[in-house]
């Protein structure tokens, strides 16, 4: 299914804004994680901006069912563009904010700087992706090694851990790649605003039902969390023969046995946050 031009535009901005919302909540609650109370407030200020635009566009705060097969629900409202400008305005500067508070504050890094470390090899052999691998120094980003949609279109930098404030890999490694990817996706979004179509379809004209052909196939995004894949099994009717979904958050939590044996309980807590790991994912 070909879809029009502007509805690529508008996922991209959608999938960014949702990207920074969520490392927003990482960083948020790793503070908390580790004691820091008045970060996790000025993550949850700013994220709620971001809520607020999407419940301009869609009527929910989470749960959008905005992006459908073909397309979107429907077209961007009035006033909703400039809405977004006027928030990037806002949020751009506010980063250094989060890393006078949080980054590089003294406590912070003495709790997460070399504890936790996930060495590369480590991590790409328990299949861990998107922050948590690039956070071990593995330049890996699905937007950019296995282009989707347009993203080919856009300039912005794959952050990487290097090991600044301690070893490679570390929590703090992990925590930052998150801070600079807030940033690299306040980017995309711009550049996705400037080069939105005003005009054009925000649907493909599809049957009632859509009948894939007998097949298989795998797809796969980059989420906020890493790589989301789904393997899908047709056997030509509307409903999958089978589905498997893999998940960013359940491959990161099966090496937590590897990156935090010897470390102390109160240690084992940002080690844990520092994966970003959600509930809903893992448990199966």
């Amino acid at each position: 299914i070909k879809v029009p031009e502007k509805v690529e535009h508008i996922r991209v901005i959608v999938a960014e804004l949702n990207r920074i919302a969520s490392h927003l909540l990482a960083v948020g609650t790793f503070g908390l994680d580790v004691g820091a109370f008045t970060p996790f407030l000025y993550c949850f200020r700013d994220r709620e901006r971001i809520l607020d635009l999407f419940e301009m566009l869609c009527g929910a705060r989470l749960l959008y069912s905005y992006i459908w097969v073909g397309g979107l629900s429907h077209d961007l409202p009035v006033g909703w563009v400039e809405k977004t400008y006027e928030f990037l305005d806002y949020f751009e500067p506010q980063v250094e904010e989060y890393n006078n508070l949080l980054t590089f504050n003294k406590i912070f890094i003495e709790r997460t700087a070399d504890v936790g470390v996930l060495p590369r090899e480590v991590a790409i052999s328990y299949g861990v992706t998107g922050p948590n691998l690039r956070g071990s120094g593995v330049k890996w980003d699905l937007r950019k090694d296995d282009p989707y949609s347009i993203y080919d279109r856009f300039e912005f930098d794959i952050p990487i851990g290097t090991g600044v404030m301690g070893t490679v890999g570390d929590c703090w490694d992990r925590y930052y790649i998150r801070i600079r990817e807030i940033e690299e996706s306040a980017k995309i979004v711009r550049q996705a605003l400037e080069q939105l179509p005003r005009d054009g379809d925000v649907h493909e004209a599809l049957p009632k039902k859509i009948r894939p052909p007998k097949g298989h196939i795998y797809s796969r995004t980059e989420t906020p969390r890493g790589d989301l894949g789904y393997y899908i099994i047709s056997d030509g009717k509307p409903i999958p023969y089978r589905l498997k979904m893999r998940s960013p958050a359940f491959t990161a939590l099966s090496c937590i046995n590897e990156i935090s044996h010897g470390w102390m309980i109160s240690d084992v807590f940002a080690i844990l946050g520092s994966l970003d790991i959600v509930l809903g994912e893992i448990d199966r």
